[in-house]
């Protein structure tokens, strides 16, 4: 599946300012556009999950309608854990070069006492053998939203090779364990909403290529 994002005024939210970047403005062409190479997974089924970019162009978002791992009556061994793979070409304006700065995620959950959920993600630039992980656990007991958010230092930041044409490879994963809790209980953990309009941010910082 290929899907093409351009920036417009209103397609998607950042929700980080621009003082993320130490005062350095972002580039200044008309737009970015993020040619979507691959969405892949149990959790983003084929037509599920839609890329747009930020009217200021340093923040992308990714849309799911079908993002949930559960466990309990009815569910099969397959469902408690789901997970999504992006491949992202990020097309940047020309002696400019870019990283992931910082990523929120959102969903809702409902645990009962004795499960347990975990959210992952992990990225990595094609061909670079470092890969930044991120977990983030939630105990039983817990019946509402969720918002976790990766924050990537400065001195870590893996930025994409100047002036070749990589892929940002972006794998997110939902998982929910019964533990202790009863046979007859669900417990479930979503990235997505009845409205499907449960989103994720990545925010990217820009760097001009020397």
């Amino acid at each position: 599946m290929v899907l093409r994002a351009l920036a417009a005024t209103g397609v998607a939210t950042s929700l980080f300012g621009s003082s993320a970047f130490g005062g350095t403005p972002p580039p200044t062409p008309d737009r970015i556009v993020i040619d979507t190479v691959e969405v892949n997974g149990s959790g983003c089924p084929t037509g599920t999950a839609a890329v747009a970019v930020s009217p200021d162009r340093t923040a992308f978002t990714v849309t799911y309608s079908n993002y949930m791992a559960k466990v309990g009556p009815g569910s099969a061994p397959t469902d408690r854990k789901k997970n999504c793979q992006l491949n992202l070409l990020v097309q940047v304006p020309r002696r400019y070069t870019y990283a992931i700065v910082s990523a929120a995620y959102q969903g809702f959950a409902s645990l009962a006492p004795g499960a347990s959920a975990t959210q992952r993600a992990s990225y990595r630039f094609q061909g670079n053998a470092h890969t930044t992980n991120s977990t983030h656990h939630f105990m039983g007991g817990f019946n509402n939203n969720w918002q976790t958010t990766d924050t990537v230092d400065v001195a870590a930041r893996d930025f994409a090779p100047c002036g070749e044409e990589r892929t940002l490879n972006i794998n997110t994963e939902l998982r929910v364990e019964p533990g202790t809790s009863s046979p007859s209980a669900t417990s479930f953990m979503e990235m997505d909403s009845t409205d499907g309009r449960i989103k994720t941010v990545y925010h990217l910082a820009w760097k001009r290529c020397r």
